[in-house]
C-alpha cells in the first residue's frame, strides 16, 4: 500500500510518544520516580520527558485529560522536506492530515499529524529542540536506567495488510510468526539497525499494545523489578522479567496506573545489512513469545490501549475477519510444543542446527 506516483518520507527512528494519561501526579511518579526518565519540561497539564541518551527535546509527552489513550507515535525525518514529503504521501492515500509548523508539542517544530490506513496517529517532524544529553551526568542517573525509547507495538486486525503499507514507507521485516499456511499473525519491523521500530500484532484494532525503552544490561531490568517489589507495586508487573524468542530480547512489561503497557527492553541483535534475514516463528512454537517456555498470561493477549484520532476522541474498534480471526485466536492460544511433534527441536533450531 504506497500513495500513487508520491515518494515517501525518509524515516529516521521512532522518536517520541504522547499518552493522555487521567491523573498526570501518578502518571509522573510511575515514569520518573519508578522507571527513572528524566524531565525536560513541566507545563500546565502535560510533562516532557526523556532517556538517558536523548539529545532531542523529549521521548515520551504525558498529557493528562479525561480518558487515557495513545494520542500519537511520532517519527523523526531525515530532511525538512521529509515533512512535506510526509504530508503528500499520506494526502495520497486518502487519509486526513493536519500541519503545524509551529509543532503539535512543546520543542518540536514544523511536523505533520496524520490518521494512518490503519486508523493510528502518526506524526513525522524533523525540526527539535536539542537538550543536554545525559551519558555523562552520572550524578543523575540510576541502576535501572532507561536509555532510548526503541519501539512501539500496534494491535490490528490485518496484520499483512498493515505489513505491505509499512513496507511502503521503508519499512523491513527482521522476524514474523506464520502457520504453516503462510498466514501472518505478527510482524517486527524496522528503519533503525535493530530488531523493530514498530511491530503490528493482530487482534480488534486500532490499539497500542505497547510502548518500549531500551535499557543497557539485564541488571538494568532486574533493579527495576527490584524496586517495585520494595515499593509493594509488583502487581504492576503483568510479564517477566524473561527472554523473548521473537528479537530474542530480555524484557520486563509493566503497566501505568491508567493500564497503558510499557516493556523495557533490552539485548537485541543488528539488523542494518541489506540482506539482513528474516527470521520465520511456527505459531505453534511455544518458545517465540518466551524462549525458556513460560505461558503468557491472557491480559498481554486481550488488553490494550485505545488510540486517538486527530480530535482527540477514542478511535472505533474493528474485530479481524475470516482468516485474520483465526489467527488472532490461534497466536493467542497456539502454545502446543517446544521440540516440534516429530523431531528434535524447533524448525527454528533445526535452520540454526543446519547452519552450524
Amino acid at each position: 500500500m504506497a500513495a500513487p506516483g508520491v515518494p515517501p518520507p525518509d524515516i529516521v527512528r521512532c522518536a517520541y510518544m504522547e499518552l493522555v494519561v487521567t491523573d498526570l501526579a501518578a502518571s509522573r511518579e510511575f515514569y520518573v520516580g519508578l522507571l527513572g526518565l528524566h524531565v525536560t519540561l513541566e507545563e500546565p497539564g502535560a510533562i516532557y520527558l526523556r532517556t538517558l541518551e536523548e539529545f532531542i527535546h523529549h521521548n515520551l509527552v504525558l498529557r493528562e485529560g479525561p480518558v487515557a489513550g495513545a494520542a500519537v507515535a511520532a517519527f523523526r525525518v531525515r530532511t525538512p522536506a521529509d515533512v512535506d514529503a510526509a504530508q503528500a504521501y499520506y494526502q495520497g492515500l486518502g487519509c486526513r492530515t493536519e500541519r503545524r509548523r509551529d509543532g503539535f508539542v512543546a520543542g518540536i517544530g514544523d511536523a505533520v499529524r496524520v490518521e494512518d490506513p490503519l486508523g493510528f496517529p502518526l506524526e513525522f517532524f524533523y525540526e527539535a529542540a536539542h537538550v543536554e544529553r545525559l551519558t555523562r551526568r552520572y550524578d543523575l542517573t540510576g541502576a535501572g536506567e532507561l536509555v532510548r525509547l526503541d519501539h512501539v507495538n500496534l494491535v490490528t486486525p490485518d496484520v499483512p495488510r498493515g505489513q505491505n503499507y509499512l513496507e511502503g514507507l521503508g519499512f523491513r521485516v527482521s522476524e514474523d510468526i506464520q502457520d504453516s499456511d503462510g498466514t501472518t499473525y505478527a510482524v517486527w519491523m524496522h528503519r533503525t539497525q535493530t530488531v523493530h521500530d514498530i511491530a503490528l500484532t493482530g487482534g480488534a484494532g486500532p490499539r497500542m499494545h505497547h510502548l518500549a525503552f531500551a535499557t543497557h544490561e539485564k541488571h538494568n531490568i532486574l533493579h527495576i523489578c527490584d524496586k517495585m517489589g520494595a515499593l509493594r507495586i509488583s502487581d504492576r508487573i503483568e510479564r517477566g522479567p524473561g527472554r523473548h524468542g521473537v528479537s530474542n530480547a530480555f524484557y520486563l512489561y509493566v503497566l501505568d496506573p491508567d493500564g497503558h503497557r510499557v516493556e523495557i527492553y533490552t539485548q537485541d541483535y543488528y539488523t542494518g545489512d541489506p540482506d539482513n534475514p528474516v527470521l520465520t516463528w511456527d505459531v505453534h512454537d511455544n518458545q517465540r513469545r518466551d524462549w525458556w517456555g513460560n505461558p503468557v498470561v491472557p491480559s498481554w493477549y486481550t488488553e490494550a490501549s485505545p488510540v486517538l484520532d486527530l480530535d482527540a476522541n477514542p478511535r472505533p474498534l474493528s474485530k479481524p475477519a475470516g482468516a485474520s480471526e483465526q489467527a488472532v485466536t490461534v497466536g493467542a492460544d497456539g502454545f502446543s510444543y517446544t521440540r516440534s511433534p516429530g523431531g528434535e527441536g524447533t524448525e527454528l533450531g533445526f535452520k540454526l542446527g543446519d547452519q552450524l
